[in-house]
């Protein structure tokens, strides 16, 4: 039988676009509640309409930047008591910045992703784990990424981000066995999100290039695997989903039409 979401608990980082949004959407149909967090709080504001129309049992957005430990431990002392018994956690907050080599790199870059993509889910994740190990149920999701499987020109730093949360996962894995707690880690290869728009600061010709004469993966298609996975029969823990394209086989290898 598989686990229902219906008024369970489910918060989302980096909710107010791309991945986390259409994550936020998809657990919406089924009933959940939502405490949403992302940097734009505008964003996250605006998508509440449609998320309770959708289906959502409650939906409560939070303005926070996931990099400031501070931020992460003030924003979790002033939720609502009713909010923090959280059932699953998505990490989804990340970003890439640049694609250089790496002696030519600007060091705010590796700062910025490090800060995000690492010490963000490390915060938000030492945060909200010891009360799933008090009531022994919930579940962590991770947003890898194909990047943290195998090292790409240019882009080291970012793929060494993403390979220390698979790292991270398997070792929460292994610190939380015994327990009724599942973790996952769920690995995209190319979506069409606003990733490429994040990585070149802005450069929407240059982006658009990055999914021109091919069908990359949708938020949608993340969101969907990531709540399959939630919703599998509590003995079943989904360790690691590594999805694409059908056009990309790996980072390198990506059959364009034309």
């Amino acid at each position: 039988m598989s686990t229902s979401m219906k008024d369970k608990i489910v918060f989302v980082t980096g909710a107010s676009a791309g991945i986390g949004a259409a994550t936020a959407m998809e657990f919406a149909r089924h009933g959940a509640r939502l405490l949403l967090c992302a940097r734009r709080m505008e964003r996250l504001q605006a998508m509440e309409p449609a998320l309770r129309e959708a289906g959502a049992a409650e939906v409560l957005p939070v303005a926070l930047d996931v990099r400031y430990r501070g931020a992460v431990e003030r924003v979790w002392h002033d939720l609502p008591e009713s909010w923090r018994p959280v059932d699953v956690l998505v990490n989804n907050a990340g970003l890439s910045r640049g694609l250089s080599k790496f002696h030519l790199d600007d060091v705010e870059n590796w700062e910025e992703m490090i800060d995000t993509n690492i010490k963000g889910l490390l915060y938000i994740t030492r945060t909200v784990l010891p009360g799933m190990v008090e009531r022994n149920r919930g579940h962590i999701i991770n947003l890898g990424s194909i990047a943290g499987h195998m090292a790409y020109a240019n882009g080291g730093v970012y793929c060494a981000t993403k390979a220390a949360e698979r790292f991270i996962t398997d070792g929460l894995r292994i610190d939380l066995n015994g327990t009724a707690i599942r973790v996952t880690t769920v690995d995209p290869g190319m979506v069409q999100t606003d990733f490429s728009k994040v990585r070149f600061r802005g450069d929407e010709e240059r982006a658009a290039k990055t999914y021109q004469n091919v069908d990359p993966l949708q938020p949608e298609d993340i969101a969907d695997v990531i709540v399959w996975a939630a919703t599998r029969p509590p003995h079943v823990d989904i360790q690691t989903v590594l999805l694409t394209p059908t056009a990309q086989a790996n980072p390198f290898v990506l059959t364009r039409r034309g």
